[in-house]
């Protein structure tokens, strides 16, 4: 982990709120490496995080902390933690093609709610992995009209052992095993995932822990394991 923006995303894969670290100028440092952490393989990220800003951003920082000046510190600093952040954030949407960029311009919907109150209080408790997985799947939704097979994947991309099966014989009806235990949250992804890509004609039978028995397929057919459909 060399750069800012590694740990930007670094933060953000683990939930933190990259808003609240502090960017400082660091006292010591490799003029090899941006970030000057005290462990180079470290996996635990802290709040204030101590930077080498002449590594890539030399023009800019150049006159923010020259020799021997010690007015203004505090200033300076303060200013210093804005433009990183300013910084990192851009080096974060350089890496972005344009798919990625409509994918979080469908994120930005959710969240302001034009998916409703309910899809918006469910996705901000989803991870980003999930966020981004919701999303692209409600962006080719719009672009193929597919809303089946783009619940089955987006399904199997949240809950990594599920399985659906369609039953169109004698109703259009879906039967989803989850794979996973139920809880407040699962039930929460699971109920925001059917609202979102569930077509109206269909109904759902849900299936967490035990499968419904298959003929000659053994791993469903366990005693005392087999749900009843």
């Amino acid at each position: 982990m060399n750069y800012v923006w590694d740990l930007l995303m670094r933060a953000r894969k683990q939930g933190l709120d990259v808003d609240k670290f502090r960017f400082v100028p660091a006292v010591s440092y490799s003029p090899y490496m941006e970030l000057s952490l005290a462990e180079l393989n470290t996996s635990h990220l802290e709040q204030v995080v101590e930077i080498n800003p002449y590594y890539r951003f030399y023009s800019i920082f150049r006159d923010l902390f020259p020799p021997d000046a010690a007015e203004d510190l505090e200033l300076r600093e303060s200013l210093f933690d804005i433009m990183m952040h300013f910084l990192a954030e851009i080096d974060l949407y350089q890496g972005m093609n344009r798919r990625e960029y409509h994918i979080r311009f469908v994120q930005r919907d959710i969240a302001d709610g034009i998916f409703g109150p309910k899809v918006k209080e469910a996705f901000g408790q989803l991870n980003r992995e999930e966020q981004d997985a919701i999303a692209e799947g409600l962006l080719r939704l719009y672009e193929t009209g597919e809303a089946v097979h783009l619940l089955k994947q987006t399904m199997r991309r949240v809950f990594h052992r599920s399985i659906i099966y369609t039953n169109c014989e004698e109703k259009d009806e879906l039967l989803i095993y989850i794979g996973q235990e139920e809880t407040m949250l699962s039930r929460i992804k699971v109920d925001l995932i059917l609202n979102l890509f569930l077509p109206a004609r269909f109904t759902t039978e849900l299936y967490w822990t035990s499968h419904f028995g298959i003929l000659e397929e053994d791993p469903t057919m366990k005693i005392d394991a087999i749900a009843l459909y």
